[in-house]
């Protein structure tokens, strides 16, 4: 055992106490570490039928407006042909959206409570109102909450570096594949590019019917069962 009293020079005891202190810090970041990640499984984020032979991934950035304008047109599509479509949500957050990130591992930790598209949708829906905040972390617990799930357990896996690193490799995938706007969509692994609803719609149930498209879009009943709302989105 080190006798202090025999140190005469002070700054020895000074170095000592800090190689503890800072040992026990990094001992005490390791257990929280794991504590955090305990329990954690990577997830896909899949609507619609997972087996179907139509695919749909959408990469997508929680803080984007676009984005959020574009989820109800998502659901619509997914109600009028989940059968014969399966639908994946990946992880874009954008680096000129400050909470982007953040909101991405909220929903991953909310994921892990079975609850990842009830808070991607409450998240979506009240863009405005967190996206906005000094600390939208208040928002995020307060979503949490409203969907029932356990709040220390949600907040642990808000910390897990498992999730974190689930965010950043979707993000990496969207870099890889040249990807600089969001939302894009894939459709049976090509770029999808379209200007309005009604083209998005027809390309989708082109592939899961090419009966069912009319040969002009635009008119009434172009894609069957599928209403033309002249809505346009800047992607």
């Amino acid at each position: 055992m080190l006798e202090f009293r025999h140190m005469k020079n002070p700054w020895v005891i000074v170095g000592v106490i800090t190689i503890v202190l800072f040992a026990g810090a990094m001992w005490y970041s390791n257990v929280s570490a794991e504590r955090n990640n305990e329990g954690v499984v990577v997830q896909q984020h899949i609507k619609g039928n997972e087996a179907a032979a139509v695919t749909l991934v959408e990469y997508s950035d929680l803080q984007c407006p676009a984005c959020a304008a574009f989820a109800p047109v998502v659901d619509e599509v997914i109600n009028l042909y989940g059968e014969n479509l399966s639908f994946e949500y990946k992880h874009f957050p954008l680096p000129i959206h400050r909470f982007a990130q953040q909101a991405a591992v909220a929903a991953e930790a909310a994921s892990q409570q079975d609850a990842f598209f009830p808070y991607h949708d409450l998240l979506f829906e009240n863009q405005s109102e967190w996206s906005q905040s000094a600390n939208p972390q208040i928002f995020f617990l307060r979503y949490a909450e409203e969907l029932g799930l356990d709040r220390d357990l949600f907040s642990r896996h808000q910390n897990a570096s498992i999730l974190r690193d689930r965010v950043r490799s979707d993000l990496d995938e969207a870099r890889g594949l040249g990807l600089t706007g969001t939302p894009t969509f894939f459709l049976n692994g090509e770029r999808m590019s379209f200007q309005t609803y009604e083209e998005f719609v027809l390309q989708i149930a082109a592939a899961v019917d090419p009966t069912s498209v009319t040969s002009d879009p635009t008119t009434e009943g172009g894609v069957d069962g599928a209403p033309n709302s002249g809505v346009r989105f800047g992607l």
